[in-house]
């Protein structure tokens, strides 16, 4: 081969290289990854191709059922004998995938590529061309593209990993609120985004006090992941001690705020306090920065509740007031975190008054008001976490 024909082969395969490094793992989602491969290599070296993954839940027993794999941590020297021993789920296809079905030994030709990284064997291509064989510069562009896809399958799954656990501590961090008084039925849903990094700090929490009344707690620390979630526990935990001295909400606002300022590491929060009295058919308010509660009524009309928003927990500053209002049988109150009515690039006056337009079925229990309040406000496809709680007082 003369020094300029070699010389343009290898501006082939540069060209190649970088057009693989762009067009493929331009996200975290491995399907994504997949049908970029797969339409990669389809534009100019086969006639049609496929991707086959390993499932994420592989599973390393000899006698494992069909629909799994062996375990692919150590795959085998000889990555063709790996991929024959796997059971593998095609994600992707492009092309003609008819020639994808013919058989081994004829035409078209047919090879398959391991998708291996750091030693890991993620899945296979499969790329067929229906007239002759690939050359040997093509049969290296396939495997430095199943390479590249390879290494950014590693990172979408270790990225899917934690985000798993990030929302499994979420869930073991936030729990179920303790059980209010009899006299209160409650209702509550936490809903992490579906879009954006990981979870949020959101919570709400109930808490028995004397005399039949209850505390009724919803809390969003400033920030998302991991770190908001620790520092929502934390907060969890400060409060029930500072409330078990059954003070009025302002002064447990002012109390929680003294411990939390004593640590300068810890995230601001937001908090909005609701003390529920049914002997007197009364509740108590009290906010650190949080948006203020709504009571619909019998009819099922909304009702934004005036309530101070103090400074956030955490500044030291205090200056928290105490609001009280009637709270009868027939009403349901309503607590929510920001991510329920915020909606980018909307004044959160606006956001406020399409919650206090809502006019809910009339009667409807605290469970299922909360689930057309979601319904109607979107809160199922939102930008940030919903945590929303409802409380009604039971008639005697």
């Amino acid at each position: 081969m003369s020094a300029s024909s070699t010389g343009h082969a290898e501006r082939a395969r540069l060209r190649a290289a970088e057009e693989a490094a762009e067009r493929i793992g331009t996200t975290l989602d491995a399907r994504t990854t997949c049908t970029e491969l797969a339409r990669f290599v389809c534009r100019s070296l086969c006639d049609a191709a496929a991707v086959e993954l390993l499932p994420d839940d592989a599973v390393p027993d000899a006698a494992a059922p069909d629909d799994a794999v062996p375990a692919a941590e150590h795959p085998a020297a000889d990555p063709a004998a790996a991929v024959a021993r796997a059971t593998l789920h095609r994600v992707a296809t492009e092309g003609r995938a008819h020639l994808l079905e013919a058989d081994r030994g004829g035409a078209p030709a047919l090879v398959s590529v391991p998708l291996l990284a750091h030693g890991h064997l993620h899945g296979v291509l499969r790329a067929a061309r229906a007239d002759g064989g690939f050359t040997a510069d093509e049969t290296a562009t396939l495997h430095h593209a199943a390479r590249l896809a390879a290494v950014h399958l590693a990172h979408a799954r270790r990225h899917a990993a934690a985000r798993r656990t990030a929302l499994d501590l979420q869930r073991a961090l936030l729990a179920e609120p303790g059980r209010p008084h009899p006299n209160v039925e409650l209702a509550t849903r936490y809903l992490p985004a579906d879009r954006g990094a990981l979870v949020g700090g959101d919570w709400c929490e109930a808490i028995r006090l004397h005399y039949g009344r209850t505390l009724l707690v919803m809390g969003d620390v400033m920030g998302h992941g991991l770190e908001a979630a620790v520092e929502m526990s934390a907060y969890r935990a400060a409060l029930r001690y500072v409330a078990s001295a059954e003070l009025p909400p302002h002064r447990v606002l002012r109390q929680l705020d003294a411990v939390v300022a004593r640590d300068d590491r810890r995230r601001p929060a937001t908090c909005l306090l609701a003390q529920l009295d049914p002997a007197r058919s009364i509740a108590s308010f009290a906010s650190a920065g949080h948006l203020p509660p709504v009571v619909f009524g019998a009819d099922g009309s909304a009702r934004l509740l005036a309530v101070p928003a103090g400074p956030p927990l955490g500044t030291g500053a205090g200056g928290y007031e105490l609001v009280t209002s009637a709270l009868t049988p027939a009403d349901t109150l309503l607590m929510f975190t920001d991510g329920l009515v915020e909606r980018r690039g909307e004044d959160i006056d606006a956001s406020l008054s399409r919650l206090a337009g809502l006019r809910l079925p009339a009667g409807a229990a605290p469970a299922d008001l909360l689930d057309e309040a979601l319904r109607r406000l979107g809160g199922r496809h939102v930008e940030d976490d919903v945590a929303v709680l409802a409380a009604r007082i039971r008639g005697r």
